[in-house]
């Protein structure tokens, strides 16, 4: 899932750890052939409104069949791209420009590119490799969100498939999958830097828990705890739990010790039964 709200606040962050005066992207197509232009900041010409660009062509294509970053001193006259579109940046004035990709990641996505951010200035100056780095941590950001994005709404459409939730008939399977669900989730937020989406996610993952009759009026487990608890569940040990979330296989201990004090427990399986009997974890 894709959010081309999210480009404009992109070329804003770009200008600034730039410095550079002009920033513009858009997101490419489905079938990854074409680039449409469509967010600017600092441009002073329409001349590069709803360009489309094509795979392989120009600077924006290249990154796009690539997935790597680029740039050129002066575009007009560098000979690594090709020039369909020198006079829609002629009009606009641009002589060096940086691109740089917008990729999902993760297993089976092969990085594929999502949009392209630019920047550039009217000056014969290169952008140098400091820049095209800040750029790149820009688009990596963005890249890292679309990513929870699109898992959350995978992991989601895989829970509508299952049976309700502690209906009769649900089978020890159909657990499994919410628990691994409820993990995955709780990955997500530790992953993501965006805080409404984290506590979309924890709302999310949080819907996932049966509350039953021996569940607690107050959860006392602070929400690193039931990060750990909840890697633990399934079946992860420290350090791949430390490795999920982001943390030290030190700090996972200390986490994992705080909950069995506080649930009066003395192992991680009583910890987990535990935590699950008193409606903590699904």
């Amino acid at each position: 899932m894709w959010e081309t709200a999210d480009l404009p606040a992109a070329l804003g962050r770009i200008r600034r750890v730039t410095g550079l005066p002009v920033a513009f992207g858009g997101v490419v197509s489905a079938d990854g052939r074409q680039l449409r232009l469509s967010e600017f900041a600092g441009t002073a010409t329409p001349a590069l409104h709803g360009l489309i660009v094509s795979a392989g062509n120009g600077l924006g294509g290249r990154v796009v069949t690539t997935a790597r970053p680029g740039r050129v001193e002066d575009y007009a006259a560098d000979p690594r791209i090709s020039h369909e579109y020198d006079a829609h940046v002629g009009a606009e004035g641009l002589r060096a420009i940086a691109a740089v990709p917008v990729a999902l990641g993760g297993p089976g996505l092969n990085g594929s590119v999502l949009a392209v951010l630019y920047a550039g200035t009217r000056e014969p100056i290169a952008v140098g490799g400091r820049a095209v780095e800040a750029m790149g941590r820009v688009a990596l950001r963005l890249g890292t969100e679309a990513t929870v994005r699109r898992e959350v709404a995978r992991r989601m459409a895989e829970l509508e498939t299952a049976a309700v939730r502690g209906a009769p008939g649900t089978t020890s399977r159909e657990w499994e999958d919410v628990r691994l669900a409820h993990a995955d989730l709780r990955t997500l937020a530790a992953e993501t830097s965006d805080p409404a989406l984290r506590a979309r996610l924890q709302q999310i993952s949080d819907r996932l828990i049966a509350k039953g009759p021996g569940a607690a009026e107050i959860n006392p487990l602070s929400p690193r705890e039931l990060d750990v608890l909840a890697m633990v569940a399934v079946g992860c040990g420290n350090a791949e739990a430390a490795r999920r979330l982001g943390l030290l296989p030190e700090t996972v201990k200390s986490y994992l010790r705080n909950a069995m004090r506080k649930l009066g427990t003395h192992g991680r399986m009583e910890t987990i039964v535990t935590a699950r009997r008193l409606g903590y974890l699904p």
